[in-house]
């Protein structure tokens, strides 16, 4: 039995209770979930599961069915890009020799999607094709570019479902999903702030960004994803975004992570509370076996 693979699966729903413990109980009849981050502005789910191929492929099947008999994409509202009920289902390979059992199970997870829940599937991953690249613009502007034959699904029809729209499936290393608040509601502070973080701005390489409003707590946040944690250090871009917020007079909230970070990212002064060992990946995953 090879070491654990970990899977991240994203839901757009992070206000129904119900429904996040329905996908919860679908995914954990399979694999092992490690993690559950739900945030009812950004209105998403981010569950961490561990285990072995076939596993994650039962587990991740089950938990997107459920998403589309429970979700409607066409009423939903949240802060978060989004395609599809199910929107990004990326599998892990935490050690590089596991990449080619993640790619694996990432292309059997989305042929089965695409054939038996009649969805849409692309298979994202490569230079300039991440999730934002398919979500650019939205289920509309996704359907056009399918339309004009700019794009065509993986797997599955090329028309996006009405209520369930379209999932994205890929393979990748470990990132960090990780959150800055910031004491105010002005939108185009942390707006500013995520265009200096992130690469695209000239920021740290391989950091994505986004400036968010957090409507219900009357903040705004910097949602980074650190695509290459020993690359960039964590605390190195929090550091900036703290020092970016203060240079346009406001001061850092409390930060959060998403999910679980690798486990030599771990350092002090992040912002986060409760920081342990329960929050790191490699540790969750020995625990499984392999």
């Amino acid at each position: 039995m090879g070491f654990p693979l970990e899977a991240v699966p994203n839901f757009s729903e992070g206000r129904n209770p119900e429904t996040v413990d329905a996908i919860g109980e679908a995914l954990s009849r399979h694999a092992h979930l490690l993690d559950v981050h739900v945030d009812a502005d950004h209105n998403r789910s981010v569950f961490t599961l561990g285990g072995q191929e076939d596993e994650l492929v039962e587990a991740l099947l089950g938990g997107i069915g459920v998403a589309r008999g429970r979700i409607d994409l066409s009423a939903h509202e949240g802060v978060h890009p989004r395609v599809g009920t199910a929107d990004v289902v990326p599998v892990v390979g935490v050690r590089p020799e596991d990449m080619e059992r993640a790619r694996t199970t990432a292309s059997r997870l989305a042929r089965r999607v695409g054939e038996e829940l009649g969805l849409p599937v692309f298979l994202y991953g490569g230079e300039g094709r991440g999730p934002a690249f398919f979500r650019r613009g939205g289920t509309a502007e996704l359907q056009r570019r399918i339309d004009e034959g700019e794009l065509a699904p993986d797997f599955g029809p090329s028309r996006l479902d009405p209520a369930a729209g379209a999932v994205l499936v890929g393979a990748r290393r470990p990132l960090i999903a990780f959150n800055v608040n910031l004491q105010t509601g002005d939108l185009e502070v942390a707006r500013e702030v995520a265009a200096v973080v992130r690469e695209a701005g000239g920021g740290f390489p391989g950091v994505r960004a986004l400036g968010l409003a957090l409507p219900s707590r009357g903040i705004v946040q910097v949602s980074m994803n650190v695509e290459d944690p020993q690359a960039v250090a964590l605390h190195d871009a929090v550091a900036r975004v703290w020092a970016e917020a203060r240079a346009r007079g406001v001061e850092p909230a409390e930060s959060e992570l998403v999910g679980l970070m690798p486990a030599a990212s771990a350092v002090g002064g992040l912002g986060v509370p409760n920081l342990d060992e329960s929050r790191l990946l490699e540790p969750r995953l020995r625990e499984l076996g392999g």
